[in-house]
């Protein structure tokens, strides 16, 4: 009972912390400033590739970043990725890459916002330091899902290879399938993790909320499982929702509506993130209190 009695509590905590914290209103920039980023990133992405000789990665990265979303969200804007990917730049490398550049971070920076928010940390870095460290994100980002979008496309080609060698190896061809999504799931998991450790300020408001600031892996780990298992629940009830119900976004938003589908289906994972911070800042405020109680009652 008393374990039951301290989840509740915990629940309650971080809703109202949630609340408290704008989390709706921070939720909303994060999903606006995603989707303004989500084109520029993709451009930014097909630059890099180019660089290496590897413009056809720039698809791949789209796929491996749509992999987990359902598929009445992940097919529209894929199919507008992609199709923005088959125009020719001539500015890659210049001036478009760094607007790219720009308006990817733009992101970030709406992540360290709601971040900071929910640790109840200030942000004393100066603006431009902030930006760069957003600059070295997404570059950072984009580096790596070039690189697993190589794996992945690498991999089939090898199983090909070894079903060649061994035909008894080919109903084992769902592995396959399997290992690229365990590919894209691993890479939320990293970037959730980088940006609860990393990405907030680790000063607190006042000295009451220090604990909040000092975070670890341990500390933040509760916080991201509780994400990825409501972003699935989420995802798989979003999409059963559109499979019914689509229709009203088109007589609601007409031409607009596969934009406003991906909006709302931001928004929710966004609102979810920041919560998943608050139940990590609720947890520690919760351990800090018992700890208090304790040297009280010892002494």
């Amino acid at each position: 009972m008393r374990h039951v009695n301290w989840l509740v509590q915990l629940i309650w905590l971080s809703l109202r912390r949630f609340d408290a914290h704008d989390g709706w209103a921070i939720a909303s920039h994060i999903a606006l400033s995603a989707l303004m980023s989500l084109f520029p990133f993709v451009i930014l992405i097909a630059a890099l590739a180019s660089t290496f000789q590897a413009e056809g990665l720039a698809d791949g990265v789209t796929d491996l970043m749509l992999e987990t979303w359902p598929k009445e969200v992940a097919i529209p804007i894929g199919q507008e990725i992609h199709q923005v990917l088959t125009v020719q730049r001539g500015d890659l490398l210049t001036v478009g890459a760094l607007l790219a550049l720009y308006f990817s971070s733009n992101g970030v920076e709406a992540l360290r916002i709601g971040l900071n928010r929910a640790y109840e940390v200030k942000e004393t870095r100066s603006w431009w330091i902030t930006r760069l460290e957003a600059f070295g994100y997404v570059i950072g980002g984009a580096v790596v899902l070039i690189v697993f979008a190589f794996l992945v496309v690498l991999g089939p080609l090898l199983w090909q290879t070894m079903v060649e060698w061994a035909p008894a190896l080919e109903p084992l061809k769902g592995i396959v399938v399997a290992v690229r999504f365990s590919v894209a799931t691993l890479v939320i998991v990293v970037a959730l993790i980088v940006g609860h450790l990393w990405l907030p300020s680790e000063r607190a408001h006042a000295r009451k909320n220090r604990i909040v600031g000092r975070r670890t892996l341990l500390s933040v780990f509760p916080g991201i499982l509780m994400t990825l298992a409501l972003w699935l629940i989420a995802g798989t009830a979003f999409g059963l929702y559109l499979e019914s119900f689509s229709r009203n976004y088109v007589s609601t938003y007409a031409g607009l509506a596969s934009g406003m589908i991906v909006l709302v289906f931001l928004y929710m994972l966004a609102a979810i993130f920041i919560y998943g911070a608050e139940l990590n800042a609720a947890i520690l405020m919760l351990r800090a209190k018992k700890v208090n109680a304790l040297s009280l009652s010892s002494r």
